[in-house]
Protein backbone atom coordinates (compact mmCIF):
# COMPACT_ATOMS: atom_id res chain seq x y z
CA UNK A 1 0.00 0.00 0.00
CA UNK A 2 1.48 3.28 -1.21
CA UNK A 3 -1.01 5.70 -1.47
CA UNK A 4 -4.79 5.98 -0.30
CA UNK A 5 -7.62 8.60 -0.71
CA UNK A 6 -9.90 8.73 2.53
CA UNK A 7 -12.98 9.06 1.18
CA UNK A 8 -16.13 11.83 2.19
CA UNK A 9 -18.27 9.25 3.23
CA UNK A 10 -15.33 8.47 6.65
CA UNK A 11 -15.80 10.86 9.17
CA UNK A 12 -13.03 9.08 11.54
CA UNK A 13 -9.71 7.36 11.38
CA UNK A 14 -9.85 4.76 13.61
CA UNK A 15 -7.38 3.16 16.34
CA UNK A 16 -4.52 1.60 14.28
CA UNK A 17 -5.95 2.25 10.91
CA UNK A 18 -2.61 2.15 9.16
CA UNK A 19 -0.31 1.01 11.90
CA UNK A 20 2.77 -0.32 10.22
CA UNK A 21 1.90 -0.03 6.74
CA UNK A 22 5.70 1.19 5.97
CA UNK A 23 5.29 1.60 2.38
CA UNK A 24 2.44 4.16 2.51
CA UNK A 25 4.39 7.87 1.33
CA UNK A 26 0.92 9.69 0.62
CA UNK A 27 -2.26 10.09 2.03
CA UNK A 28 -5.37 12.53 1.56
CA UNK A 29 -8.10 12.87 4.39
CA UNK A 30 -11.53 14.40 3.31
CA UNK A 31 -12.58 17.18 4.90
CA UNK A 32 -15.55 15.67 6.50
CA UNK A 33 -12.56 13.93 8.54
CA UNK A 34 -13.30 14.81 12.43
CA UNK A 35 -10.75 12.46 14.29
CA UNK A 36 -7.50 11.01 13.83
CA UNK A 37 -6.98 8.02 16.48
CA UNK A 38 -4.55 6.24 18.83
CA UNK A 39 -2.02 5.13 16.36
CA UNK A 40 -3.68 5.32 12.92
CA UNK A 41 -0.65 5.89 11.13
CA UNK A 42 1.71 4.34 14.09
CA UNK A 43 5.66 3.39 12.13
CA UNK A 44 4.56 3.93 8.52
CA UNK A 45 7.65 5.15 8.31
CA UNK A 46 7.91 5.61 4.49
CA UNK A 47 5.34 8.73 5.19
CA UNK A 48 7.08 12.26 4.10
CA UNK A 49 4.09 14.41 4.61
CA UNK A 50 0.22 14.92 5.54
CA UNK A 51 -2.12 17.57 5.12
CA UNK A 52 -4.40 17.74 7.92
CA UNK A 53 -7.79 19.21 6.93
CA UNK A 54 -9.53 22.15 9.02
CA UNK A 55 -12.53 19.36 10.05
CA UNK A 56 -10.33 17.44 12.69
CA UNK A 57 -10.37 18.05 16.14
CA UNK A 58 -7.94 15.33 17.51
CA UNK A 59 -5.15 13.82 16.90
CA UNK A 60 -4.74 10.79 18.45
CA UNK A 61 -1.72 9.35 21.17
CA UNK A 62 1.04 8.26 18.90
CA UNK A 63 -1.01 9.29 16.18
CA UNK A 64 2.47 9.53 13.81
CA UNK A 65 4.66 7.94 16.21
CA UNK A 66 7.51 6.91 14.15
CA UNK A 67 6.65 8.68 11.13
CA UNK A 68 10.68 8.77 10.56
CA UNK A 69 10.28 10.29 6.94
CA UNK A 70 8.19 12.81 7.62
CA UNK A 71 9.06 15.99 7.19
CA UNK A 72 6.50 18.55 7.25
CA UNK A 73 2.42 18.69 8.90
CA UNK A 74 -0.11 20.99 9.17
CA UNK A 75 -2.36 20.75 12.26
CA UNK A 76 -5.35 23.43 11.47
CA UNK A 77 -6.75 25.25 13.68
CA UNK A 78 -9.67 23.16 14.15
CA UNK A 79 -7.01 21.03 16.50
CA UNK A 80 -7.91 21.30 20.24
CA UNK A 81 -6.03 18.00 20.97
CA UNK A 82 -2.81 16.11 20.21
CA UNK A 83 -2.27 13.04 21.95
CA UNK A 84 1.07 11.83 24.25
CA UNK A 85 3.50 10.72 22.13
CA UNK A 86 1.81 11.74 18.53
CA UNK A 87 4.94 12.66 16.67
CA UNK A 88 7.57 10.54 18.97
CA UNK A 89 10.58 9.73 16.89
CA UNK A 90 9.79 12.05 13.77
CA UNK A 91 12.86 12.40 13.21
CA UNK A 92 12.95 14.13 9.49
CA UNK A 93 10.18 16.80 11.36
CA UNK A 94 12.36 19.96 10.78
CA UNK A 95 9.48 22.25 11.90
CA UNK A 96 5.78 22.48 13.51
CA UNK A 97 3.30 25.29 13.99
CA UNK A 98 1.12 24.47 16.64
CA UNK A 99 -2.32 26.08 16.14
CA UNK A 100 -4.11 28.45 18.88
CA UNK A 101 -6.88 26.17 19.55
CA UNK A 102 -4.80 23.87 21.38
CA UNK A 103 -4.47 24.36 25.27
CA UNK A 104 -1.86 21.41 25.99
CA UNK A 105 1.72 19.72 24.54
CA UNK A 106 1.24 16.50 26.26
CA UNK A 107 3.86 13.86 27.68
CA UNK A 108 6.41 13.09 25.08
CA UNK A 109 4.90 14.68 21.92
CA UNK A 110 7.40 15.68 19.95
CA UNK A 111 10.25 13.11 22.04
CA UNK A 112 12.82 12.23 19.63
CA UNK A 113 12.14 14.57 17.14
CA UNK A 114 15.91 15.25 16.56
CA UNK A 115 15.72 17.48 13.04
CA UNK A 116 12.95 19.87 14.69
CA UNK A 117 14.73 23.24 14.19
CA UNK A 118 11.97 25.13 15.14
CA UNK A 119 8.17 25.38 17.06
CA UNK A 120 5.78 27.86 17.63
CA UNK A 121 3.88 27.81 20.92
CA UNK A 122 0.65 29.41 20.81
CA UNK A 123 -0.51 31.60 23.91
CA UNK A 124 -3.58 29.31 23.91
CA UNK A 125 -1.21 26.43 25.53
CA UNK A 126 -1.10 26.51 29.72
CA UNK A 127 1.05 23.46 29.99
CA UNK A 128 4.11 21.53 28.48
CA UNK A 129 4.27 17.87 29.04
CA UNK A 130 6.79 15.38 30.44
CA UNK A 131 9.81 15.19 28.05
CA UNK A 132 7.44 16.45 25.53
CA UNK A 133 10.47 17.95 23.44
CA UNK A 134 13.17 15.41 24.97
CA UNK A 135 15.97 14.62 22.48
CA UNK A 136 15.29 17.54 20.02
CA UNK A 137 18.83 18.31 19.32
CA UNK A 138 18.74 20.76 16.32
CA UNK A 139 16.26 22.89 18.77
CA UNK A 140 18.37 26.21 18.70
CA UNK A 141 15.84 28.47 20.71
CA UNK A 142 11.99 29.02 21.64
CA UNK A 143 10.18 31.24 23.55
CA UNK A 144 7.30 30.41 26.03
CA UNK A 145 3.97 32.39 26.09
CA UNK A 146 3.08 34.52 29.09
CA UNK A 147 -0.02 31.59 28.89
CA UNK A 148 2.22 28.80 30.26
CA UNK A 149 2.09 27.98 34.14
CA UNK A 150 3.77 24.52 33.86
CA UNK A 151 6.86 22.94 32.84
CA UNK A 152 6.91 19.10 32.80
CA UNK A 153 9.59 16.76 33.92
CA UNK A 154 12.76 15.96 31.29
CA UNK A 155 10.83 18.66 28.99
CA UNK A 156 13.81 19.77 27.08
CA UNK A 157 16.50 17.29 28.48
CA UNK A 158 19.08 16.71 25.62
CA UNK A 159 18.29 19.72 23.38
CA UNK A 160 21.88 20.00 22.48
CA UNK A 161 21.65 23.11 20.41
CA UNK A 162 19.24 25.03 22.06
CA UNK A 163 20.94 28.30 23.29
CA UNK A 164 18.19 30.60 24.06
CA UNK A 165 14.63 29.80 25.86
CA UNK A 166 12.73 32.76 27.45
CA UNK A 167 10.11 32.08 30.60
CA UNK A 168 7.63 33.68 31.31
CA UNK A 169 6.32 35.18 35.16
CA UNK A 170 3.34 32.80 34.52
CA UNK A 171 5.57 29.48 34.92
CA UNK A 172 5.76 28.78 38.38
CA UNK A 173 6.36 24.91 37.97
CA UNK A 174 9.57 23.78 36.14
CA UNK A 175 9.95 19.87 36.45
CA UNK A 176 12.76 17.88 37.37
CA UNK A 177 15.84 17.83 34.74
CA UNK A 178 13.48 19.85 32.29
CA UNK A 179 16.90 21.40 31.06
CA UNK A 180 19.40 18.40 31.37
CA UNK A 181 22.09 18.15 28.66
CA UNK A 182 21.12 21.58 27.36
CA UNK A 183 25.03 22.27 27.96
CA UNK A 184 24.74 25.46 25.55
CA UNK A 185 21.50 27.11 27.00
CA UNK A 186 20.56 30.85 28.86
CA UNK A 187 17.05 31.22 30.31
CA UNK A 188 15.74 34.37 29.57
CA UNK A 189 13.62 35.78 32.32
CA UNK A 190 12.55 38.39 34.50
CA UNK A 191 14.56 39.31 37.62
CA UNK A 192 11.76 37.64 40.44
CA UNK A 193 10.72 35.07 38.31
CA UNK A 194 10.55 31.27 39.06
CA UNK A 195 12.23 30.52 36.14
CA UNK A 196 15.62 32.50 37.04
CA UNK A 197 15.50 30.73 40.93
CA UNK A 198 15.33 27.34 39.21
CA UNK A 199 18.53 28.56 36.76
CA UNK A 200 20.05 29.41 39.68
CA UNK A 201 19.51 26.46 41.72
CA UNK A 202 20.40 24.14 38.59
CA UNK A 203 23.50 26.50 37.78
CA UNK A 204 22.22 26.75 34.39
CA UNK A 205 23.25 30.52 33.05
CA UNK A 206 20.66 33.04 32.82
CA UNK A 207 19.58 36.56 31.74
CA UNK A 208 17.71 38.97 33.60
CA UNK A 209 15.15 40.72 30.70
Amino acid sequence: LKSITIPDSVTSIGYRAFEGCRSLTSITISDLVTSIGDRAFYDCSSLTSITIPDSVTSIGEKAFYKCSRLTSITIPDSVTSIGELAFFGCRSLTSITIPDSVTSIGDNTFYDCSSLKSITIPDSVTSIGKEAFYGCSSLTSITIPDSVTSIGGYAFQGCSSLKSITIPDSVKKIGASAFNLCDALIINASEKSYAIEYAKRKNIPYKVI
